[in-house]
């Protein structure tokens, strides 16, 4: 006999008079049974149980808004391993790992997989799992909640929540992303990913399988120069971006805690931010424009969508078109060459050309240095024969780029100047 399903039924006849109806908590003698059994968080924002997508007879266990009236599910745990009917129960396992258990086919579906090893504690120790009103489900040991050992946060599905970290820690290996559903009738985990790029300077990227669909700028770096949190969103949203020994990440919080706001990557590939206004009102979508789409003009190209012209594409200076008759059908793909490839551009009279209000070219092989002054900065990337651009922003930084440079645009407002290695006869003519 398989050990857990003789432990389960062995605990049924007790469990079955300790049902959870309504409460936040579930502790080693309590379950949640498939049928209205429901946990609801301390403040009564969210609820985790049994349920079915729209279009679909297929039982999972999730997490949602409990006070919203359009049902707004934002984690599933079994996303892979549905139940076929309302035979499913949520509990403790003698492990102490939540478990979902199919009573029908006497078949686990889901659990934490975390071991005593893992959390350092002896058999002796008791698990107990709560739903809280941030809408983290997290598993921890003994009395309080202070000693986590697993939680929703760290496993998320298609949506971030306030306070949810999305990115790398360092040190457990945990890397937090997004994934969309397959379909609005299947939350297995679909083809687009959100997720935080640490190389470099960390940027936002979000894929299309293992394609980039839309890169962030680099709020990160941006975040630097400015000394204080991003608010692009200020209205709604507060941002702060963590780069350090332990970890890489993004979180954000909400400025009014009365109004439900979320950011969520769907099954079309769109990341969006919403806010419940007696209905889901989006505010942000992206990709929006064609600007949007990554390496949308090529290797050392840059689109500018209000350039008044018919197509978007341009070189960046001392560039042309790798095939004119390819730009000329408005496919930049191919990107752009160095305009007079036999005139070296190291050490002969070579210097940088402004591109103004830029989005930063993809940060992925870019170096961050601190306490630079303009000049200084200027210099350090004239020196190396390599460096292709460089940026200084607020506060002593200066950006530096090596090798191509990729997924650049021009903004009617804001952004950054970048400043582009060209040789000494594109030089003279841009002054």
């Amino acid at each position: 006999m398989d050990p857990e399903k003789g432990v389960f039924n062995l605990l049924l006849p007790f469990l079955l008079l300790i049902v959870c109806t309504s409460t936040d908590t579930i502790t080693p003698n309590q379950f949640i049974k498939d049928g209205g059994d429901l946990l609801v968080s301390n403040g009564e924002t969210f609820a985790l149980g049994f349920f079915s997508p729209e279009n679909s007879n297929r039982r999972y266990v999730g997490i949602w808004y409990n006070k919203i009236s359009e049902q707004t599910v934002v984690w599933v745990a079994n996303r892979e391993k549905p139940i076929n009917g309302p035979s499913g129960v949520l509990f403790l396992n003698q492990d102490g790992n939540l478990a979902i258990y199919d009573k029908s086919q006497n078949i686990t579906h889901w659990d934490t997989n975390i071991s005593i090893a893992e959390t350092g504690t002896n058999t002796g120790t008791f698990y107990s799992a709560r739903l809280m009103d941030s809408g983290n489900f997290v598993l921890f040991q003994g009395d309080t909640v202070s000693n986590v050992v697993w939680q929703s946060f760290d496993h998320p599905t298609n949506t971030m929540l306030p306070h949810m970290k999305l990115g790398l820690n360092l040190r457990t290996g945990v890397d937090r992303i997004l994934t969309s559903w397959k379909s609005r009738d299947d939350p297995g985990a679909g083809q687009y990913s959100y997720r935080v790029e640490p190389s470099g300077s960390p940027q936002l990227v979000l894929y299309n399988g293992s394609v980039r669909v839309w890169r962030s700028p680099p709020v990160w770096i941006e975040n630097e120069m400015s000394g204080s949190p991003n608010t692009t969103y200020w209205f709604l949203f507060n941002a702060s971006y963590i780069d350090n020994q332990d970890e890489v990440s993004t979180v954000y919080t909400l400025i009014n805690n009365s109004i439900a706001s979320t950011k969520f990557v769907d099954e079309s590939g769109s990341l969006q931010m919403v806010s419940w206004l007696g209905r889901w009102v989006g505010f942000y979508s992206v990709p929006e424009d064609r600007c949007d789409s990554y390496r949308r003009c090529g290797v050392y190209g840059y689109c500018d969508s209000n350039n008044g012209r018919e197509f978007e594409c341009t070189c960046l200076p001392g560039y042309e078109p790798r095939s004119t008759d390819e730009w000329y059908l408005q496919d930049a793909s191919s990107g752009c060459v160095k305009k007079r490839q036999a005139l070296a551009m190291c050490g002969n009279g070579d210097g940088f050309v402004k591109v103004a209000k830029a989005k930063m070219p993809d940060t992925s092989k870019a170096l961050v240095w601190k306490s630079l002054s303009m000049q200084e900065c200027k210099e350090k990337c004239l020196r190396n024969c390599s460096c292709t651009a460089y940026v200084v922003g607020g506060r002593g930084i200066c950006i530096t780029w090596y090798g191509n440079l990729i997924d650049v645009r021009r903004f009617p407002d804001g952004g950054q100047d970048l400043y582009v290695r060209v040789n000494a006869i594109e030089l003279g003519r841009s002054f």
